[in-house]
């Protein structure tokens, strides 16, 4: 904190406006770090003496006021614990989500709908900022897909642990006969980092930009005018959508900022993979099928695949708890990276 403290006190700090934001972001951060853990810290120091008190004069009342600070002590460890795991060079990034319908045709479309609504209602419940850019509306009900940025802290570190293929099973309310149908949807997340802009260069060449007219709500500027813009990217075949401005240049400028962190995240992936060979690591057989299953029918559970956390408060889940399983997650990962570690140190040996 020392060190951020004096580079923020600088008096060329802004000269580079892009760096002075990141300083003054990481400062925040680790004194909000700082601040919990001497939080902490205090609760553990009063309860031990209240602890002892209790045990020298046999008094009931105490003890019991000890074991209830213990119970909110675990709560606080926990988050603490998340807050060691999510040490990871973007994890205190913001965060731009994407959400995909799969296969299940009209399921599908209300299943990502659903799943967005989720990560929305999880965002508000953390007092975490949200903006839309776009959305694709379903050929009948939900939607096609929908993109937005999330920000707040450690908001990347968090919402990455819901990457990738999510199903659905349940008693379809399009099926006039009431069978039980599965739905698959997508969740793609990745930082969002203001230096892309200068270190990505994309060339024109490699691009085919679309403007249309918005089909959200957003007033008559927005309506009335082909300002919405798609990017597409040829080599890639990425795809992003931005009506959510009031001008051309606006949605043009964010949809791009928006693809270079896309393309960020695609090369980043690709050093992982190159590195995990080298370790030697083996993937799972099952990689790219669903990470997490709800099931509404024939009974209620939600259980991620990879880390076996599951609970049966499914109306609890889909209204945006998911803590749990990002905690599970980031606890589950560190543990296969602490083996990947260790195995490569054996085979260096």
């Amino acid at each position: 904190m020392a060190e951020l403290a004096d580079a923020a006190a600088a008096s060329d700090l802004w000269d580079d406006p892009v760096a002075a934001q990141r300083v003054m972001g990481e400062l925040a951060a680790v004194e909000d770090d700082l601040r919990v853990h001497d939080e902490f810290a205090a609760k553990l120091s009063d309860l031990a003496v209240l602890n002892d008190l209790a045990q020298e004069e046999d008094d009931h009342a105490a003890a019991a006021e000890v074991g209830a600070g213990l119970g909110e002590l675990e709560r606080d460890l926990a988050d603490l614990e998340i807050r060691v795991l999510l040490s990871g060079e973007h994890d205190g990034r913001d965060a731009v989500v994407t959400v995909h319908a799969g296969a299940g045709g009209t399921d599908s479309q209300d299943w990502a709908q659903m799943l967005e609504r989720m990560l929305l209602r999880w965002a508000e419940d953390r007092g975490f900022k949200v903006d839309l850019h776009d959305e694709q509306d379903g050929d009948e009900a939900g939607i096609r897909s929908a993109t937005f940025t999330v920000h707040g802290a450690r908001a990347y570190g968090l919402l990455h642990t819901e990457r990738g293929v999510h199903r659905l099973v349940r008693i379809s309310p399009f099926d006039s006969q009431a069978r039980r149908h599965t739905a698959f949807a997508s969740i793609d997340v990745v930082p969002l980092m203001d230096e892309v802009d200068t270190e990505i260069t994309v060339p024109d060449d490699d691009l085919r930009i679309d403007v249309f007219r918005s089909s959200g709500p957003g007033g008559q500027g927005v309506n009335t005018t082909d300002s919405a813009v798609r990017v597409t990217h040829l080599p890639t075949g990425i795809v992003i959508s931005c009506q959510n401005e009031r001008s051309q240049l606006q949605n043009r400028a964010t949809a791009m900022t928006l693809l270079k962190a896309k393309l960020a995240e695609l090369e980043r992936a690709r050093r992982d993979e190159e590195l995990a060979a080298v370790r030697g690591e083996q993937r799972d057989v099952a990689w790219g099928s669903q990470i997490r299953s709800y099931v509404l029918h024939p009974y209620q559970m939600v259980k991620d695949h990879r880390t076996g956390e599951e609970t049966g408060n499914t109306s609890a889940v889909l209204d945006g708890d998911i803590d749990r399983f990002i905690g599970a997650y980031l606890q589950w990962k560190a543990r296969g990276l602490a083996v990947a570690d260790a195995g490569a140190g054996a085979d260096a040996d």
